[in-house]
């Protein structure tokens, strides 16, 4: 036995040795052998999880080097995994007096009291650390309680370095970041407020965190009552203000976002420049209401200010919109448009300032008044016009190549296309010109060459390019698959085609006829949307609902279930004015298709339908 003994003894003396490496470049010179440190093998040991070889070498080193930051919390797990619990305590207890400075060997002794199951003292510990800390150490003992997953001692440590800097802001986005991490949202809330108060500066990173954080609508909820709470209480500060514009932006809240655009335009005297910002927003997400209202503001209180004039404008392309997009298109409204647009011409005259507004008057004869000659006039007067904006005139050549297409000139349009699409090969007017080239031979029935347009559109920087040509191309290859000779395909391009002229009436004919000629054809569930489209636009509301219950009640049309759906639920909204049934019918969609590309927008409806909104 004690033969054997001392054999043991020799063979953990030869592991505890120095071995030798091959040199590396800066190292001996070749032939020569590198020592390997003891606390370089211990840790290789430990990292294979052979604990007892390590700890052995561990306690070989030096008294300080076993102490010292770079071995002290691998040689205290190797203790700990063999449970040797008072070797270790001993040693960061001896590491403790030797570092004081180390604050997070503290955190370590109770993280050791934690693992042998002493609960009661590891807390006791925790909270000597937290008494006992320095403002340098408030920073690594925070990040060693993150790292052993304790928040609640790394959020301690973080108030309680804000007592020692006596500062209220201080540690805030390392709190925010925690708060974020542990998903308490009160907290976040509160902290966030708190930074934006202090340090208006902080905004960018606070709105970045917060969008990261929120997700559920009680969230939003719940910072929107407190932001309305501190801009009520706090008029002064304006990190409130525009905290609650950005979050009524991300909701589309439009109308209460307008009211903290205007009250930060005042503020800043910025112009009016925040409020048309905002009504571009606005508009852009259709809800022209409240970005009539913002350009209307700017009309109102700035008109000597530099954005007068695109206010003016704005404001008259929004109504369009607005009348455009209700249905039956008003005649009245539409002529009384056209007199506004010759006014604001009067008034501000016709230059290469105003020739947007003539190309906007322009459309209106094509599209609304039927007055095509009219509207070609107009277009060609802006194409003329020296010193016109590049964009304006291409703009309008491509209107015009729009009109020729509706003459039934389609070389015309596509000479006016292809000169647009020269002039700006990878720019949205570009694309925008391509995707009408390949309109144009779909129409045609030419097929193939519109997938030839198409593949390269799929591209686009543009998204809303990119995916109307994948409609498109969809579309096409759906339907040329097996029908090769694409007839049915054929009368379905003839029948947009007459859409696109305005032609309404002979368009739901020619759906009809389609329908009846191709029954069970893979173009039904796309000829009963767009008829049901047709049939809103012409005031046959009770023919669109019937038609678009084909479609939600029949599961053969999954494809536009949610489309119809979602456009039966707005006509219930903003047509037949059945707000419970409207409610209904955006519920059904959240639950029934959550993914559906409409969600954001029916969620908004159905709060506000709810009135759950906070004003």
């Amino acid at each position: 036995m004690r033969r054997l003994s001392l054999l043991l003894s020799l063979s953990w003396l030869a592991l505890a040795a120095p071995l030798r490496a091959q040199p590396t470049i800066g190292g001996p010179r070749p032939g020569s052998w590198a020592p390997v440190s003891g606390a370089t093998l211990a840790k290789d040991y430990a990292r294979r999880g052979e604990y007892e070889k390590a700890s052995f070498l561990f306690s070989q080193l030096k008294a300080d080097e076993q102490t010292s930051p770079a071995v002290l919390p691998d040689y205290l797990a190797a203790l700990q995994a063999q449970k040797r619990y008072k070797d270790a305590e001993k040693l960061v207890k001896r590491a403790i007096k030797q570092h004081p400075e180390e604050g997070t060997y503290g955190v370590a002794l109770g993280g050791l009291y934690a693992a042998s199951g002493d609960a009661a003292a590891a807390d006791k510990q925790y909270q000597r650390v937290i008494s006992q800390l320095t403002p340098a150490q408030v920073a690594p003992v925070a990040s060693e309680f993150g790292r052993r997953e304790q928040p609640a001692w790394a959020e301690r440590t973080y108030l309680r370095g804000r007592e020692l800097a006596k500062s209220n802001s201080e540690y805030a986005p390392e709190l925010i970041q925690l708060y974020t991490q542990s998903q308490q949202q009160d907290k976040l809330l509160a902290e966030t407020l708190r930074l934006v108060q202090q340090d208006e500066q902080q905004l960018p990173f606070v709105r970045n965190m917060l969008q990261n954080a929120l997700h559920e609508e009680k969230d939003f909820d719940a910072l929107e009552k407190l932001l309305v709470m501190a801009v009520q209480d706090h008029p002064e500060q304006g990190a409130y203000s525009e905290l609650l514009l950005w979050l009524q932006v991300q909701r589309h809240d439009f109308a209460g976002a307008l009211i903290q655009a205007r009250a930060l335009d005042r503020r800043s005297n910025t112009k009016g420049s925040r409020v048309l910002q905002l009504g571009s927003i606005a508009e852009r997400n259709k809800d022209y209401e409240s970005a009539i209202a913002a350009y209307d503001y700017v009309v109102r209180e700035y008109r000597q200010g530099p954005y007068y004039q695109v206010a003016r404008q704005r404001l008259l392309q929004a109504r369009e919109a607005q009348v455009r997009d209700t249905y039956p298109v008003d005649q009245a409204k539409v002529r009384a448009l056209a007199t506004e647009y010759e006014s604001l011409l009067t008034e501000l005259g016709r230059t290469p300032d105003t020739a947007p507004v003539i190309r906007s008057l322009a459309d209106l004869y094509a599209f609304s008044l039927d007055d095509r000659a009219k509207a070609m006039s107009l277009l060609q007067e802006v194409i003329a016009m020296p010193r016109a904006s590049a964009d304006v005139v291409d703009e309008s050549k491509t209107a015009l190549g729009d009109l020729y297409l509706l003459k039934g000139e389609p070389w015309e349009a596509t000479l006016l296309y292809s000169q647009v699409e020269k002039a700006h090969p990878e720019a949205p007017l570009g694309y925008e010109a391509k995707l009408r080239n390949a309109r144009l031979s779909y129409f045609a029935g030419d097929f193939k060459l519109a997938q030839s347009h198409l593949d390269i559109l799929k591209e686009a920087t543009t998204r809303e390019i990119a995916n109307d040509a994948m409609q498109l191309s969809l579309l096409i290859q759906e339907n040329t698959a097996e029908d090769t000779l694409g007839t049915g395909l054929k009368a379905y391009a003839a029948v947009e085609e007459l859409v696109f002229q305005n032609k309404l009436a002979e368009a739901k004919t020619g759906l009809d006829n389609l329908l009846r000629s191709y029954p069970g054809h893979a173009l039904t569930d796309d000829a009963l949307y767009l008829k049901a489209q047709l049939q809103r636009r012409t005031g046959d509301l009770p023919g669109a609902v019937a038609t678009l219950k084909l479609l939600t009640e029949n599961p053969k049309y999954d494809v536009l279930s949610d489309d119809a759906l979602f456009l039966l639920a707005r006509i219930q909204e903003e047509d037949v004015k059945d707000k419970a049934q409207a409610q209904t019918l955006y519920q059904q969609l959240l639950t029934k298709y959550p993914g559906s590309i409409y969600v954001a927008e029916a969620r908004k409806r159905f709060r506000r339908l709810r009135g759950d909104a906070v004003q």
